[in-house]
């Protein structure tokens, strides 16, 4: 589902559920519910309720971001690593818009994010998404740090649509 016929990047919002494995999601949810009856939510539980969150969506259709960006919050508080505050970005732009999204990527610290992918493809799809200058500059930095071709055309792609 991270891929498409030929080869190219698929994101999480775009997938194509129909593809996503309905057994493993099955024994996620099992093991994800074991651990929920043990009480205590470690960063591993949360991370898998993310998903689950967002496996959600094979079932009901629907995206449920409200529930994801509580998950992020609940992430960031036991393990404030910069990917679970760029999540929550991402998800709270989805829930609340982009300007929050925003927000939230603003209130990063800078040097954690210099080098990190992640961060300037999201800053990249949310500056665009507002029409304000820095996409491009924002795009070239996420593109330049992609390891991976085919995210690195995506994003080419993504931009050159920002451009016209």
């Amino acid at each position: 589902a991270r891929r498409d016929g030929k080869g190219g990047y698929v994101p999480l919002f775009d997938q194509d559920v129909g593809l996503w494995s309905r057994e493993m999601i099955r024994e996620a949810e099992r093991l994800l519910t074991g651990t929920a009856a043990m009480g205590r939510a470690g960063r591993y539980q949360i991370e898998a309720a993310i998903q689950s969150a967002h496996a959600m969506r094979m079932t009901t259709g629907r995206r449920n971001w409200n529930s994801i960006v509580l998950l992020y919050e609940t992430l960031a508080e036991i393990a404030p690593a910069v990917g679970a505050l760029i999540g929550h970005a991402a998800a709270l732009a989805e829930d609340k818009g982009a300007e929050a999204g925003m927000a939230a990527l603003d209130a990063i610290d800078p040097a954690l994010i210099r080098s990190h992918q992640p961060y300037w493809a999201v800053r990249a799809d949310l500056l665009s998404r507002l029409g304000e200058e820095g996409a491009d500059a924002a795009y070239d930095r996420a593109i330049g740090l992609s390891e991976d071709e085919a995210v690195r055309s995506f994003l080419q792609l993504r931009c050159n649509a920002f451009l016209r």
